[in-house]
């Protein structure tokens, strides 16, 4: 089996959806690239190149490159779908999905319920999320704990290529809208990836290590951080459950609380800021359902409360890392 970039295994997934089904398209800025300005159209595919090859394979028709607009591209895609075709619109930055907030939450996720289910909207809206970049703090947030908040939107977050090609694969699939949430600090991470088509169910989590002292819940860019706290912990004599819910909405509920009756402990770990984002979440579910349990308290290792920084020397200390991960766990074990 084939080791394969992140942003290859969705490449991947993308050019074999459209290759099997005539009603698969992408739309977005610079999806083709280079269209109306010098160098060969189709050659750059987005900013981060996920989708370069597929103009030359589908055309225009298929890899439809739009004007700056946000709001045009989700409302494209949505009415689209709303039609029958399963359009994959990317929005560069996850940080730009204010700018069609509406088009999303209150079109694309209430169409299904709005019309009593006679409707569907079989539409994927991908971004580029979290730090990592020196971005700063308009280019660098991961906005996927804030989706999660809306009912009627199905929400991904992978960790890793084989997960990114499988969830995008269902994605396509799916009949419903999907926010689909890429980390682009691990677009050049590798893993072995199937070069068939294959697809992981939503709302099940991933299991990436186990153990017996404490239950590790991460998203995104944090899990392999998580794996490589754990592992160092190994060493001291403590193992731990790693969980990769893969997608926050659905949330796969059941194997978390499953593990953390079984540890009596729980961690979890994101980049986002804490308010009301996903650790405080899954705290929070683990203390209303899994209190008996316990042995110690909850820990959230998150960023601050605050934007994320440009200098790279602020955003390393801003974005947890695995020093921070170990300090919980231990904390919650103390």
């Amino acid at each position: 089996m084939a080791e394969k970039t992140m942003r290859d295994a969705i490449n991947e997934a993308l050019h074999q959806a459209m290759a099997a089904d005539d009603s698969v398209f992408v739309i977005g800025e610079d999806v083709a690239g280079c269209n109306g300005a010098p160098g060969e159209t189709g050659t750059v595919g987005g900013v981060f190149g996920v989708t370069s090859g597929l103009y030359q394979a589908f055309g225009p028709d298929r890899c439809i490159d739009t004007p700056i607009s946000e709001s045009a591209i989700v409302g494209a895609a949505s009415g689209a779908a709303l039609m029958g075709m399963r359009p994959v619109a990317e929005i560069m930055f996850a940080d730009f999905i204010g700018v069609c907030m509406d088009q999303i939450v209150n079109q694309m996720g209430k169409f299904r319920y709005m019309f009593g289910g006679k409707s569907r909207c079989p539409a994927v809206i991908r971004f580029a999320a979290g730090g990592g970049f020196s971005a700063a703090g308009q280019h660098s947030q991961s906005m996927y704990q804030v989706m999660t908040s809306f009912p009627g939107l199905k929400v991904v977050i992978p960790s890793n290529a084989y997960d990114a090609k499988g969830l995008m694969l269902q994605a396509i699939q799916d009949d419903d809208p999907v926010l689909f949430f890429e980390p682009k600090v691990l677009y050049q991470e590798a893993c072995e990836v199937p070069d068939e088509m294959y697809t992981i169910p939503f709302g099940e989590a991933s299991f990436l290590r186990e153990g017996d002292d404490c239950t590790v819940v991460a998203f995104g860019q944090m899990v392999p951080k998580a794996a490589q706290a754990i592992d160092a912990l190994e060493a001291e004599g403590i193992s731990c459950d790693l969980i990769d819910p893969r997608t926050s909405s659905p949330l796969d509920t059941n194997a978390i609380l499953e593990s953390v009756e079984a540890t009596g402990r729980l961690v979890v770990v994101d980049e986002a800021p804490p308010r009301c984002g996903l650790t405080a979440d899954i705290a929070a579910l683990a203390a209303d359902k899994a209190f008996s349990s316990l042995k110690g308290p909850i820990k959230q290792v998150c960023a601050p409360h605050s934007p994320t920084p440009f200098s790279p020397e602020l955003e390393a200390s801003y974005i947890p890392d695995s020093s921070k991960i170990i300090a919980a766990i231990k904390g919650t074990m103390a």
